[in-house]
C-alpha cells in the first residue's frame, strides 16, 4: 500500500483526497518510481475540474515527478533499481510511488537534484517546445510573455533572453514584476493597474510584437492578438483564467493575417526519440546556467488540495513541489 491522491468525481480542490492504494509489481514496459518529489502544474486542475477528461473515475492526478527506481518490470531495457529518474505526460503522479511506462522516463544527470527535476520537466520542456519549434526565437525578436512570474512563464523570460529577444511579460503584482525583471524580462506590465497593449504599444514604438506566449486563456483574449505586428504568431498553451469559447478566426486577417496555435507537449514528446531530445536540450539549458529553475513553493503531497487553491488564485510564482 501507497499513500496517493485520489479523486471519485471531478470538482473543486476538495475533491482530492489521500488514501491508502494497492500497488502491484511494475507490469510489461513499467517501472516503479518511488517519488522523492512530485511537480505542481496547472494542467492538473484541469483534470480535476474536469476540463481534461481522465481515462477512468477514481484516479490519481499529477503529470510530473521524480524519484529513484525500486523495481522494472519485463521487456524493459535501460533501467536499473537505484537510477534517479524524472518524467512527465504521464498522470499519476501524486503518489508516493508508482508504475510508470518505461518510454516516458529520462535519466536525470547527476548534477541536477531531485526537487529541480521534479520542477523541471513539464514546463522546462514546455518552455523547451516554445522558444526552439513553436517559434524559433532570435535575437532581435520582441515576445509578450503573459503570466511572466508563473512556472512556465519565468522559464520563458530566462530562455528568450538567452536566445537574444526582448521580452516584456505582463504580472499582477509589483512583487511579481521584480521576480520577472530577475529572470530575463527587459520590461514588465501590471496588468491590474495599466492597459497591456497600451504598454506594448509604448514600449515597441508601435512596432509590437513578434509572438506573444498566452498560458493565460480567457482573461487575455483577444487583447493578445492586439499586440501582434502583422503577421505575428498568438500561442496559446494554457487555460489558466479559463478556456477560450469565442475564438474568432476572421479576426486574425483584420488584425494583420496573424498566425495561432494551440500546441501541447504531448505532441512535442509523443515518440522516445522526440523526448530525449527536448530532455537534453533542457538539461544542457540548466547544467550551462543559462536557465534556473525556481522552486518557491512545497507543500506535503497531503496538502495537495491547498496547493491547487493557490495555485489557481495565483498565490504562487515559479514551480511548486508536491513532497511526499
Amino acid at each position: 500500500m501507497v499513500g496517493a491522491i485520489r479523486i471519485h468525481h471531478t470538482g473543486g480542490p476538495e475533491v482530492m483526497k489521500f488514501e491508502q492504494v494497492d500497488l502491484p509489481p511494475p507490469g510489461p514496459g513499467e517501472v516503479r518510481v518511488r517519488h522523492t518529489a512530485i511537480g505542481l502544474n496547472y494542467i492538473d486542475t484541469y483534470f480535476r475540474s474536469g476540463l481534461y477528461k481522465a481515462p477512468s473515475l477514481p484516479f490519481t492526478p499529477g503529470n510530473e515527478g521524480a524519484g529513484e527506481v525500486e523495481a522494472v518490470g519485463p521487456h524493459v531495457e535501460g533501467f536499473h533499481a537505484g537510477d534517479r529518474v524524472a518524467y512527465a505526460t504521464s498522470l499519476g503522479s501524486y503518489a508516493e510511488a508508482r508504475n510508470v511506462p518505461a518510454n516516458v522516463l529520462v535519466h536525470v544527470p547527476a548534477a541536477i537534484d531531485d526537487r529541480t527535476a521534479a520542477a523541471m520537466m513539464l514546463k522546462g520542456m514546455t518552455a523547451q517546445y516554445l522558444v526552439k519549434h513553436t517559434h524559433a526565437v532570435k535575437p532581435g525578436d520582441v515576445i509578450l510573455v503573459q503570466a511572466a512570474a508563473g512556472g512556465v512563464g519565468l522559464l520563458l523570460c530566462q530562455w528568450a533572453h538567452a536566445l537574444g529577444a526582448t521580452v516584456i511579460g505582463t504580472v499582477g503584482s509589483k512583487a511579481k514584476a521584480e521576480l520577472a525583471l530577475a529572470n530575463g524580462a527587459d520590461h514588465v506590465i501590471l496588468y491590474k493597474d495599466e492597459d497591456f497593449v497600451h504598454r506594448v504599444k509604448e514600449i515597441t514604438s508601435g512596432k509590437m510584437c513578434d509572438v506573444v506566449y498566452d498560458g493565460v486563456g480567457q482573461a487575455t483574449y483577444p487583447a493578445s492578438l492586439d499586440c501582434l505586428k502583422p503577421f505575428g504568431l498568438w500561442v496559446s498553451f494554457g487555460n489558466a483564467s479559463g478556456a477560450i469559447t469565442n475564438f474568432d478566426l476572421l479576426s486574425l486577417s483584420q488584425k494583420g493575417s496573424l498566425y495561432a496555435t494551440r500546441p501541447t507537449l504531448f505532441t512535442h514528446t509523443s515518440t522516445r526519440e522526440k523526448l530525449v531530445a527536448t530532455a537534453n536540450d533542457l538539461f544542457e539549458a540548466v547544467l550551462t546556467g543559462a536557465l534556473k529553475i525556481p522552486v518557491h513553493q512545497t507543500y506535503a503531497l497531503k496538502d495537495a488540495a491547498k496547493a491547487h487553491k493557490d495555485l489557481e488564485s495565483r498565490a504562487t510564482t515559479g514551480s511548486t513541489l508536491l513532497l511526499p
